[in-house]
Parts: structure tokens; C-alpha cells; sequence
């Protein structure tokens, strides 16, 4: 059975230079920059398989990345396609009680302010992922309301 070997990759001379300027960026993200070699090799008319073995990657990686600069060009480059990555494994609508219960409850044992490790005791969730989620939005429970109100009445007071 003959062995196939992909065409080359047909570049125009501003694709060409667009990739050759990303292969040899110190700013971008490591996989654009493999991809970026990876397509300039395929337009050489290198074989998949000996692509993949100089990217460190499966035959079929090189297979996607071609198939992907061929639908969006340079633009596609580099991009993580939809889908892939970690999936969150949060229940439905956690986040958004997080976020509740941070600006609307107390702690239950008298603390003044909620800490990561006290809310995900009790919502049943890591402190890491209310650490995250407070990051996310913006939270900073240590930054109370409380704390400017005192500020604000000391002011008013020294007046």
C-alpha cells in the first residue's frame, strides 16, 4: 500500500511573512508559535509525520492545525478550539450562590467577614473554586462596607 503524504500548504506572501513573524515572536503563547513553525514546514512540503515529530505532537494535531489555517487563515492560529479544556464540574447555579451569599449573609459562627475556607465549608465547595470566583467577580469580602462606614463617620466626627 503506497503512503499518502499531504500537499503543501498553499501560502500567500502575506500569510508567509505574517507566519514567519510568528514563529520567531518572544511574546506569543508557545502554541502559536509551534503552529506557526508547524504551517511554514507543511508549505515546504514537509510530511505530516515528520512535522509532528519536530512539534512533539500526534499526526493528527498537525492534520487539525492545516485544516484550520485552510478555514480561518492566520487568524486561527494559536487558538484553542471550542470545546477543549477543563470543563468546570461546579453544579449549575454555584457561582451565582457564591456571589449571593458573599454580599448578602454573614457567617453563621460571628465572624464579620467570610474567608474561602468558611464559604466553601458551607456551601459544600473547595476554596479554591471561591477564591476563583470571587476573583472572577471582583469580590473582596476583607474590604467591607463596614470598614467605610467607619471612615466616613470618623470624618463626619473630626468635623
Amino acid at each position: 500500500m503506497p503512503v499518502t503524504t499531504a500537499a503543501p500548504l498553499v501560502l500567500s506572501r502575506n500569510d508567509r511573512a505574517e507566519l514567519e513573524r510568528m514563529a520567531r515572536s518572544a511574546s506569543l503563547p508557545y502554541r502559536a508559535l509551534r503552529q506557526a513553525k508547524a504551517l511554514l514546514w507543511a508549505a515546504d512540503g514537509v510530511p505530516n509525520e515528520e512535522i509532528a515529530r519536530r512539534s512533539e505532537v500526534d499526526p493528527d494535531a498537525v492534520r487539525r492545525w492545516r485544516r484550520r489555517f485552510e478555514e480561518k487563515g492566520v487568524a486561527g492560529v494559536g487558538v484553542i478550539a471550542k470545546g477543549r479544556g477543563r470543563k468546570t464540574w461546579l453544579p449549575e447555579g454555584t457561582v451565582a450562590e457564591v456571589v449571593r451569599v458573599t454580599n448578602a449573609l454573614a457567617p453563621p459562627d460571628g465572624s464579620t467577614r467570610w474567608s474561602t475556607r468558611t464559604l466553601g465549608a458551607y456551601l459544600g465547595i473547595g476554596k479554591d473554586s471561591v477564591a476563583r470566583i470571587w476573583r472572577d467577580h471582583n469580590l473582596k469580602p476583607w474590604q467591607t462596607d463596614v470598614q467605610s462606614l467607619e471612615r466616613s463617620t470618623l470624618r463626619r466626627e473630626a468635623h
